[in-house]
């Protein structure tokens, strides 16, 4: 199911109702709600109803000019941006960890997953939950002798972008024979879309493993497992994990397209990354251009500092003061 809704903001536009439309990525979708509604109570008169349908829908829609602004958590290619009917310009938000969730009954320990036993599993190669290999790693946890029910986002998915950019990374196997992408050929698993969706699968059937963004972990009460980073550290998904690797970048690309899974850093979390907006430039819409750069503005002077309270990392300053100077040259 589709997670949809229209949230009213509001910003200085003389007094004139205006809608804005927008779509994408469900993996901010908490946070940009947050803002959306704190916005709406410090303006007035502008409807914006952001559909939250996954990276690969909002990057549709914004390249076909359908909407206002899209979402998402995986960069446009180079590809994609060549093919758009307009100027794209990736406005970074926040930043987030994308964690492995788990549903093992009799299972109460964190379980731990190496780098290449996570891709193996999404490779079908570790079908076991008492594979030797994941036992190896969790000395002392029984681990039953069932199947590994693999669940994956079936959606265009910039969760799925992350998690797969990650696996490439770690796994040269995953890298020749799935790729890092949006929407990937699947090797095992059942499909579903969403964040929400893959959380409430994984929460309902026993024997699952998926992947979500943290919040949808700790809002859903669902276990998940520890990672060993790139410097050989078992961590668990945080906001320090995720700052930390995020400090990763010493010189942000000017389009802001930028990977930071995988990156070193004694306790950095693995599978990090930024999520951005997509605003055309110039706008769709004149009037609805003026209002996203005003609410932009908003962002940065005031939305990031509410970021850490729903999991997510917010902007490092330099990352946050050179998005405040593209904003500014937004037509």
């Amino acid at each position: 199911m589709l997670l949809a809704a229209a949230l009213t903001v509001c910003a200085a536009s003389q007094g004139l109702a205006q809608k804005l439309n927008g779509a994408g990525a469900t993996f901010p979708y908490p946070i940009y709600s947050k803002w959306f509604s704190e916005y709406s109570a410090q303006h007035s008169g502008v409807q914006i109803n952001y559909q939250s349908i996954g990276s690969g829908g909002g990057i549709r829609q914004v390249m076909a000019g359908t909407v206002d602004f899209g979402a998402s958590d995986g960069p446009m290619t180079d590809e994609q941006l060549a093919q758009s009917k307009i100027k794209i310009v990736h406005i970074p938000t926040v930043l987030g960890a994308v964690v492995p969730i788990y549903n093992l009954p009799g299972v109460s320990t964190e379980l731990k997953f190496a780098p290449d036993v996570l891709a193996d599993i999404y490779l079908g190669k570790i079908t076991k939950w008492n594979d030797g290999r994941i036992s190896k790693d969790n000395p002392g946890v029984s681990l039953p002798d069932s199947t590994i029910n693999v669940v994956h986002r079936s959606d265009g998915s910039g969760t799925t972008y992350i998690f797969t950019d990650y696996l490439s990374k770690v796994s040269s196997d995953w890298k020749d024979k799935v790729g890092k992408s949006t929407a990937v050929p699947w090797p095992v698993g059942i499909g579903a879309k969403g964040n929400e969706n893959i959380a409430s699968m994984v929460r309902q059937l026993p024997g699952t493993i998926g992947y979500v963004e943290l919040i949808y972990a700790l809002q859903n009460k669902i276990q998940f497992g520890q990672l060993r980073n790139s410097a050989g550290n078992w961590v668990k998904g945080s906001i320090e994990g995720v700052t930390e690797a995020a400090a990763s970048v010493k010189s942000m690309p000017a389009d802001y397209r930028v990977s930071i899974t995988n990156a070193p850093g004694k306790n950095a979390y693995p599978i990090s990354s930024f999520t951005w907006l997509l605003i055309p430039n110039p706008p769709v819409n004149a009037a609805n251009g003026k209002v996203i750069k005003d609410f932009l503005t908003w962002m940065l002077d005031q939305g990031e500092s509410e970021a850490s309270a729903l999991y997510y990392a917010p902007l490092p300053k330099s990352v946050s003061d050179k998005v405040r100077a593209t904003v500014g040259q937004l037509k």
